[in-house]
């Protein structure tokens, strides 16, 4: 059994809608289908004027958005009968959210406002599909997908509820259901935050040990580099999970950095692909490694370096963890470190309490904060026995100011530290050197 992911711009539209459904057609097939695109920043819009306590700025954008659903319906369905109860679909939906507008409102109702964009679009596809003769069934998310009291997902919990469901509708060829969306440890709607619908089909994947994990999008797979800065990119046709991972991390907005580690856990492989390109091959991403293979460069924008300058730390024990330990305490994951006898350097990308972390690293030492800063991380098979490539990584940055490198942590990723006005030359300069 596989599971394909499509996001909200491959369900843009009933045209698009209808693409898809040309492209799930194999039986024995987990579907699993964002809002459509535009869908939950409209509700996030309805949400905050129900915060406001401005219950007709509310409705004002809610009908919009019914009156954009009810001419998808009228686009979509060919059949008197199927408009009927698309219709009756969409306007419970908006029924249900206008009763938002009359009462306190609080995350928690936020949370099941956000919720309706995945109902709506799931429920309009399966209808679709039983109009065209398929024998699709409804998954509903929150009968099966779970989160822990850590906010994390419950994998037993998953795998027990979605397999009796699969059970329960045994005789369907194809099965539709709802990404992102979930319930919380005390039974409340809640949804999975990172990498939303992509997380959700690599757990559905996980649960069920599909055979592959497909998530299709509007791009052909992972670029080796930043197509909106470096010409003639191409797509990366294999990658290891870890390198996937750096890349999502440093900056390839196709993928969520952590949505892919119940795929890596479970040895199940992901597959990046096209929807406005279907035959393309895309991306594959599994355990294997291209061995002595440079993959692709990426880019982390806004980033600050701070560095850490003290006489105390040579020859001391403990100085280290009195450092990272602030950072701890003010909830701010650091990147990137180096370090010497008597300093430490590190970036981060989250200044929200970059004043109360300076004030408190002043204890022990000179503190200084540059800003304005890029990381730019080259991925691949990096194991250090490899001779060479990191002269080709640094002899392509020879015009360009390094503040930091790092490499050692992991066997996939080098990542060097520029300025922001730098990015664009360095980028080029690594397709240059390391791809052409």
């Amino acid at each position: 059994m596989k599971v394909l992911k499509f996001g909200g711009t491959s369900v843009g539209s009933a045209q698009r809608m209808k693409d898809v459904a040309k492209l799930i057609t194999t039986k024995h097939t987990i579907v699993v289908l964002s809002a459509m695109s535009g869908t939950t920043n409209s509700l996030v819009e309805i949400s905050d004027y129900l915060y406001k306590k401005n219950p007709d700025g509310a409705n004002e954008i809610i009908n919009e958005l019914a009156i954009t659903y009810y001419k998808h319906v009228n686009e979509l369905y060919a059949t008197a009968e199927y408009k009927q109860r698309a219709k009756e679909l969409v306007s419970y939906h908006f029924d249900y959210i206008r009763t938002f507008t009359k009462d306190l409102f609080t995350l928690f109702e936020e949370r099941v406002v956000l919720a309706q964009g995945e109902l709506i679009s799931t429920g309009m596809m399966n209808l679709y599909l039983n109009e065209q003769g398929v024998n699709s069934v409804l998954l509903p998310a929150l009968d099966y997908m779970r989160t822990d009291k850590n906010a994390e997902p419950d994998p037993v919990y998953i795998k027990e509820k979605l397999n009796a469901l699969l059970e329960e509708y045994k005789n369907a060829d194809l099965y539709i259901t709802q990404g992102y969306i979930c319930r919380n440890a005390y039974g409340e709607i809640d949804n999975l935050q990172r990498g939303g619908s992509d997380y959700t089909a690599s757990l559905v994947g996980a649960a069920i040990h599909a055979e592959e994990i497909q998530i299709w999008t509007d791009i052909d797979g992972m670029h080796n580099n930043d197509p909106r800065y470096v010409e003639n990119t191409s797509p990366v046709r294999q990658l290891h999970f870890e390198e996937a991972a750096e890349l999502a991390y440093f900056g390839a907005k196709i993928l969520h950095p952590t949505c892919i580690l119940p795929a890596k856990l479970n040895n199940i492989p992901v597959r990046l692909l096209n929807t406005m390109q279907p035959d393309a091959p895309g991306t594959l991403i599994s355990n294997n490694t291209e061995k002595g293979k440079i993959k692709a460069v990426a880019a982390k924008d806004k980033i600050t370096a701070i560095k850490i300058k003290s006489g105390r730390m040579l020859l001391a024990t403990g100085f280290l963890r009195k450092v990272f330990e602030i950072f701890e305490n003010y909830q701010t994951p650091i990147d990137m470190v180096t370090t010497s006898e008597v300093g430490v350097s590190c970036t981060i990308d989250n200044r929200k309490r970059l004043d109360e972390i300076v004030d408190d690293l002043k204890k022990y030492g000179t503190v200084t904060v540059d800003e304005e800063l890029v990381i730019v991380c080259v991925v691949g098979d990096l194991e250090w026995e490899n001779v060479g490539f990191e002269a080709s990584i640094v002899n392509a940055l020879k015009d360009i100011p390094v503040r930091m490198i790092s490499y050692g942590g992991s066997n996939h990723n080098i990542s060097l530290l520029i300025k922001s006005s730098d990015k664009k030359r360095a980028l080029q300069a690594l397709s240059q050197h390391l791809f052409n």
